[in-house]
């Protein structure tokens, strides 16, 4: 068996998401294996950005600057933002590398049954945002569940008297799938967000 120090590290890493003890043993593992080339570089590299990383103050991504990179890019379009709920969503974005506006971190989404209440979210900075960068659209890229819609409605109605374009990501039937396979909530909401040809 292991030493303590070692099931110490096994424990914290399984508390990561997507692993469990046995994922984390075989990890820790690798670890040990490849000291030199792997484990000593990624102590060092969590050291640095534990060091270095902020919560940028204008949008609420992860960076080593505050403004980021992203909100200090004149790069972007300055008019448009887009809304998602997590940092893990901004980044999915950027992956894709369509999207050229700016980005806002609501840091979760309405929930009675969590509750998560409108001033536990990054609402009231979205909105002074708005006015104060004279944003012309807000895209809405809120998840596709029950708590996304009522957020997604939410904002909308505190929008309403804005002259903000609010606008929202298509959802259904994704690209190569077929119905049978699909959720009857998944075939609604294709139905509903459907367009004309």
């Amino acid at each position: 068996m292991a030493g303590k120090e070692i099931e110490k590290l096994i424990k914290i890493i399984a508390k990561l998401p997507s692993l469990g003890t046995r994922s984390s043993r075989r990890i820790v593992l690798q670890l040990l294996k490849k000291r030199e080339s792997l484990f000593l570089p990624l102590i060092e590299s969590l050291n640095e950005v534990a060091q270095n990383i902020k919560t940028c103050e204008v949008c609420g991504n992860f960076d080593t600057t505050s403004p980021c990179s992203v909100c200090s890019s004149d790069k972007r379009e300055q008019h448009q933002i887009c809304v998602v709920q997590d940092v893990a969503d901004l980044w999915a974005m950027e992956r894709v590398a369509f999207f050229k506006g700016k980005y806002h971190v609501l840091g979760g989404v309405l929930s009675a049954l969590d509750g998560v209440a409108p001033e536990d979210l990054n609402i009231e900075s979205l909105l002074y945002r708005i006015k104060k960068e004279e944003i012309t659209e807000v895209i809405l890229a809120l998840p596709a569940t029950v708590d996304g819609q009522i957020t997604a409605h939410y904002l909308v109605s505190r929008l309403k008297d804005s002259n903000v374009k609010v606008t929202t990501l298509a959802q259904g039937i994704p690209m190569g799938a077929e119905l049978d396979y699909m959720d009857e909530g998944t075939i609604q909401l294709a139905l509903n967000s459907r367009k004309v040809l």
